[in-house]
């Protein structure tokens, strides 16, 4: 392969990740693994003296997809060169003094405030053009709405979501597919949303990183002293501190003994000129500015022996593979395993016993192979489960394989079902998070589903546990009281039945006409007359029901249960129709909302464009993604969010 191809070949892989990553909140490639890629591109860029058409190292941001309105910006904004060199950075200051501070992952807004009020807020978009999002800004969590400085201020910030908050708000989705992968695209989806409350709900932060020049030489003669006026008009600002050549090192340290103890997100760290008239007079590169740099830690590798894999059950029935290595020392810690993720990554690297292999810490804190030297591939899959040696199977989802035990009594998986039994769109009880479950089986208290409503007989011992009291004990009652009143469709759904989603549990109950008797005698033909349903998932469902425990724990569950007939909207102008949907939402809360709103309709949702879908929902409908690629080969049509609502 010639150089230039390999350009291109780089180009391809980067603009693939970072499409995934920016624009449908999928990671395809390591950090890692992208800035080796990225390193590399950049090298042959220079040492052929050749930019090609597309090529990231030229690009800046991701494209729009939201149908939020939109507005160019003043001046173009422009991403930081990097470096992963403490060397360098001492270097670039030389006898300068400079300005540290944390690198934020979120989203970058752009406000602007005019007689002390904040009057519109823009997402940084694709460096040119940005959304405005100005009702979100105005209920940040920490964001002044009305200063005491009545000039026209620009500030740049980032604005982010803390790990606590992530957690709590991921802790509310029961759908393990439904939960966000992490802060940054839970906040980029945030910001952007058509509904503030929704925006308020999820508790954003703004830290402030840059005011543009304010037409006060004082204010305006340094970093420093803009980060100080900011903070007098009630701004945070990001963490920093001032540097010298001599002092880059040791701060650098400082910032990183913090990474694993912050609450908030961050890719790295930003060196600024501190001198702003001296930043300004450097101008820019066709990508950079001059007067700041990015610097991202060098990820520390050791070299060491692969001495086995084990595969490790969880409650959702997915079996990860971790890694057992000779320990090594990274990052000032011992470390000796380090997870694998799923099958297709252990096939990537082909992993086997015995191997040589290099370990980094991702960020500084979490281990992971960046490398397999030897390559035998020799490490089987197992076909058994770890923990109650059922069947295993693989799972492949967009090209990614995981292992998943499919004995649904599985040890396990009990916390998880019953996780599943309690969450939102299930039974939906509140005051039942996983650790409470988990303690209440662990001491006998639930053994199957209908237990729960029987757990007043426990009440001294559940009072003394941590963080129970009688108030917390009497609104989980009340909880699980009021959750007795559903619809079978709710009831079948929790019941954790492979394959079978929320709208398949209405399918079933709709055509059945919430018939338990006929739902627990039909047979493989019976439910393959459901539209949606094969007869794979079909014996699914009668080897489920033909388990005389599952009967007998469902009849004693509903007999705890007072069952609502499923009321049909009148409004079924959807039926028949199937629909996908993918990208970012503005309209819709999230996937779930939209999903719900087109069965309410009648119509039924896939996870995969096929020959039945009828329409693709992507609000980038002109997207090369691999769905739209699909449906335009099968002239399915692709509709945003508007042309839905018009349907």
């Amino acid at each position: 392969m010639s150089k230039t191809d390999r350009m291109k070949q780089l180009i391809k892989q980067l603009n693939d990740a970072s499409r995934s990553y920016y624009q449908f909140d999928e990671e395809i490639m390591s950090n890692y693994e992208y800035d080796a890629l990225y390193d590399e591109l950049v090298s042959l860029e220079k040492e052929l003296g050749l930019v090609l058409s597309g090529s990231p190292t030229q690009k800046v941001g991701y494209e729009i997809l939201s149908a939020l309105p939109k507005e160019r910006h003043p001046q173009p904004m422009l991403s930081l060169d990097k470096t992963k060199s403490v060397e360098d950075l001492v270097l670039w200051l030389g006898d300068k003094d400079g300005v540290l501070s944390w690198k934020m992952d979120g989203l970058t807004v752009v406000l602007t405030y005019e007689d002390g009020k904040l009057v519109k807020a823009v997402t940084r978009g694709n460096g040119e053009i940005g959304e405005v999002i100005t009702n979100n800004a105005r209920v940040f969590a920490n964001i002044p709405n009305i200063i005491s400085d009545k000039r026209t201020l620009v500030i740049r910030g980032e604005a982010v979501i803390t790990y606590t908050d992530f957690d709590r708000i991921n802790e509310t989705i029961g759908d393990m597919t439904a939960k966000y992968k992490n802060p940054r695209n839970l906040c980029s989806g945030t910001v952007r949303q058509l509904n503030n409350q929704i925006t308020a709900e999820r508790n954003v932060h703004f830290f402030a990183f840059s005011l543009m020049d304010t037409g006060d030489d004082l204010i305006d003669q340094t970093i420093c002293s803009k980060f100080e006026h900011l903070t007098r008009l009630g701004f945070d600002v990001v963490e920093h501190y001032t540097v010298s050549a001599d002092t880059i090192g040791e701060y650098i340290k400082t910032f990183s003994e913090k990474i694993s103890q912050n609450d908030f997100p961050s890719d790295g760290l930003v060196l600024s000129y501190n001198d702003v008239a001296y930043g300004h007079s450097l101008g820019t590169t066709a990508k950079f500015p001059r007067d700041s740099i990015a610097f991202k830690w060098a990820d520390e590798q050791a070299e060491t022996v692969l001495r086995d894999v084990l595969w490790s059950a969880s409650r959702t029935g997915l079996i990860n593979p971790v890694a057992i290595f000779d320990p090594v020392s990274l990052e000032g810690t011992s470390v000796s395993r380090a997870s694998v993720h799923n099958v297709s990554i252990v096939r990537q690297l082909k992993l086997g016993i015995g191997d040589k292999i290099k370990v980094y810490k991702a960020n500084m804190i979490i281990p992971q192979i960046s490398e397999n030297i030897t390559q035998s591939g020799n490490l089987s899959i197992p076909s058994v489960c770890p923990v109650c040696g059922g069947e295993t199977k693989i799972h492949n989802e967009n090209g990614i394989e995981t292992l998943y035990c499919i004995n649904n009594t599985c040890p396990a998986k009990a916390v998880k079902l019953f996780t599943h039994f309690v969450s939102r769109n299930a039974m939906n009880i509140d005051g039942l998070s996983e650790a409470t479950l988990e303690k209440f089986l662990d001491c006998g208290f639930i053994k199957e589903f209908y237990d729960l409503y029987h757990l007043e007989q426990y009440k001294d011992e559940i009072v003394a546990m941590d963080g129970f009291g009688e108030k917390s004990f009497d609104n989980m009652l009340t909880s699980i009281e009021a959750s007795r009143k559903t619809t079978l469709s709710r009831v079948i759904y929790g019941l954790g039945i492979l394959n079978i989603g929320s709208a398949m549990a209405k399918l079933i109950c709709k055509h059945f006409q919430d018939d338990v008797d006929a739902i627990l005698s039909a047979n493989v033909d019976d439910f393959a007359e459901i539209d949606g349903i094969g007869d794979v998932i079909a014996e699914g469902i009668v080897a489920y029901f033909c388990k005389e425990s599952n009967r007998e724990n469902l009849i004693r569950l509903l007999a705890e249960l007072t069952i609502e007939k499923t009321v049909i909207k009148e409004n079924q102008d959807l039926l028949g129709k199937t629909f996908v949907i993918t990208g970012t939402l503005n309209h819709f809360e999230n996937r779930e909302a939209l999903k719900n709103a087109i069965e309410d309709r009648g119509g039924k949702v896939s996870g995969s464009v096929s020959a039945k879908t009828h329409y693709l929902i992507n609000n980038d409908v002109l997207s090369s993604s691999s769905k739209n690629k699909k449906a335009k080969e099968l002239n399915i049509p692709i509709i945003s969010e508007e042309d839905f609502l018009k349907l």
